[in-house]
């Protein structure tokens, strides 16, 4: 048998060094590109019951695989106390996300958790998720009730032959569907719906995905195919381009440029011109967006990840569990963010082949979250 090695916990990962000085919190940490520290997005699983092709492939993620140990992931207290560390420094939005985040046990303990903490202003936190949409009809409710704002569901095509070849786990269309419809009767809207467009996969779904959210509440987006991590065999033919995407549905379902929600918002906003709704493109191959980009990541086992496309973390959880006080695990945040530089995005742009040679051993879209 063929051993397979791909790294998801970052054997060069190091406890991170605590400054000299303490140095307090201000609410407005910013990095050596004077970009913000705005999102925090949490993997609170490795797990998944998808092998979608472009992040998890059965291939790789097998009957065999050896997901974490329990005792290695973050508890509910621990990701909390990080998260309220965070938001001291200017953190005002946090996204879950796994692998499946509706696969962790209890997950709207963990909501109703960081539904209690405050920003810096004293507004109530802005909690998101992002999810298949495989449990999303039996948990939309608990979790609205826990404190969660919205939902983020994938769905990468309208035809179910397609979905199942892209999910390789032979789930329905229709269950998806059904879970987007029932998070919007509980709330958790409005509901946005990523659809990853691979060539020669599932550029046919482009325009029925576009009709068939076009006059409903849903959010439909567009996200170019990414090289995140390295086993998804990424290569920049498989890339349809944002701008192609925009002008397929503009030409059949006319569309208007809308100015962002805020200022480092992933997604370029069009609207139908006749005022049923929008759609976005997250183009983050084409058209970068490195210098806005204000979002940590923290792995499933805590990690502290300063782009999508690190190969290095920074073990926030040997800190925690090494009794270093809040003031020392803010200092050392704080640190870190300030010392960030990270615009892979628009280095690769420039430089895609050779950035690639150099980049092996990105860590892997299942284990930090999108």
């Amino acid at each position: 048998m063929t051993e397979k090695i791909i790294l998801l916990n970052d054997g060069r990962s190091q406890m991170p060094a605590i400054p000299a000085t303490l140095e307090a919190p201000s609410g407005s940490l910013r990095d050596r590109l004077d970009r913000p520290l705005h999102d925090l997005r949490i993997s609170i699983t490795d797990r998944c019951n998808f092998r979608c092709v472009y992040c998890m492939p059965k291939e790789v993620f097998d009957k065999d695989y050896q997901y974490l140990p329990h005792n290695a992931l973050l508890t509910f207290e621990e990701i909390t106390r990080v998260a309220r560390l965070f938001i001291e420094h200017g953190v005002e939005k946090i996204r879950l996300t796994g692998g499946e985040p509706l696969l962790r046990k209890h997950i709207e303990r963990l909501v109703e958790m960081l539904a209690g903490l405050r920003t810096v202003s004293g507004q109530p936190l802005d909690i998101t998720l992002t999810t298949n949409g495989s449990l999303l009809a039996r948990k939309a409710q608990s979790l609205k009730d826990a404190g969660l704002k919205r939902v983020t569901v994938s769905l990468d095509a309208l035809d179910d032959a397609t979905f199942k070849r892209m999910n390789d786990v032979d789930f329905a269309v229709a269950d998806v569907l059904h879970g987007i419809d029932v998070a919007h009767q509980a709330g958790l809207g409005p509901v946005k719906v990523n659809t990853v467009v691979k060539r020669g996969m599932n550029e046919q779904e482009i325009l029925p995905l576009a009709r068939h959210f076009k006059g409903t509440p849903a959010i439909l987006r567009f996200i170019e195919f990414m090289d995140v991590g390295s086993s998804n065999g990424w290569n920049m033919r498989d890339v349809v381009p944002s701008a192609d995407v925009v002008r397929m549905i503009g030409a059949e379902m006319p569309l208007l440029p809308v100015d962002p929600n805020y200022s480092g918002e992933t997604a370029e906003r069009w609207r139908y011109a006749d005022g049923s709704g929008e759609i976005g493109v997250i183009s983050s191959v084409t058209q970068a967006f490195c210098k806005d980009c204000s979002r940590a990541r923290l792995s499933t086992e805590g990690k502290l990840y300063t782009c999508l496309f690190a190969s290095r973390g920074h073990d926030l959880r040997a800190l925690l569990r090494a009794g270093h006080s809040d003031a020392e695990l803010s200092a050392a945040i704080g640190a870190l963010w300030r010392a960030r530089s990270d615009r892979y995005s628009e280095l690769r742009t420039i430089n895609t082949d050779g950035l690639a040679q150099g980049a092996r051993g990105k860590v892997e879209m299942s284990y930090i979250g999108g």
